[in-house]
């Protein structure tokens, strides 16, 4: 397989040696994997390979406690500080450059319905959630234990629950 620029982008912002350090990054690589297979042109050996990708997602989805389905967008740089229990809807797209610590959710509100779009650079605090149709624009801080139910501003910070923006 040709090298992955995005999961280059993923590693380099991880500490050397992340696969012996880090669980999250075991998480990363399955869903990268996922996503270049569902690229691929379909035909048997695409089908064989989904059925061994799918038993490794779930794998690695029960040991590191980390969902990222391959139906999700998310852009290169992802960083997942400390593992578990780390939910992230197939309908979500996560830019550039973020970072997740434990406990975070990017879901929607209802079935099937609208669920977040995250931009560049945004950084969640542990046991944030974002729910809804919303969006977290670029460079922005959602603190721990945060809802936000509503757009976040560039380069604000929103706290709470429900999430108000501070300056």
């Amino acid at each position: 397989m040709r090298p992955d620029p995005d999961f280059e982008a993923d590693l380099a912002r991880y500490p050397d040696r992340p696969f012996l350090r880090e669980q999250s990054i075991w998480a990363i690589w399955v869903y990268r994997l996922g996503r270049r297979l569902l690229n691929r042109t379909p035909g048997l050996i695409r089908s064989v390979q989904l059925k061994f990708y799918w038993l490794i997602f779930r794998i690695i989805e029960t040991l590191t406690g980390i969902s990222l389905p391959p139906a999700t967008r998310i852009g290169p740089g992802l960083r997942i500080h400390h593992f578990g229990n780390i939910i992230v809807n197939p309908d979500a797209i996560i830019g550039c450059n973020c970072t997740l610590r434990q406990g975070v959710t990017i879901g929607n509100l209802i079935e099937h319905g609208p669920s977040p779009v995250i931009e560049d650079d945004v950084e969640f605090g542990a046991y944030a959630q974002a729910l809804g149709g919303i969006r977290i624009a670029s460079r922005a801080k959602i603190g721990a234990m945060s809802v936000v139910l509503c757009d976040v501003p560039a380069g604000a910070t929103a706290v709470g629950i429900p999430a108000r923006i501070i300056e």
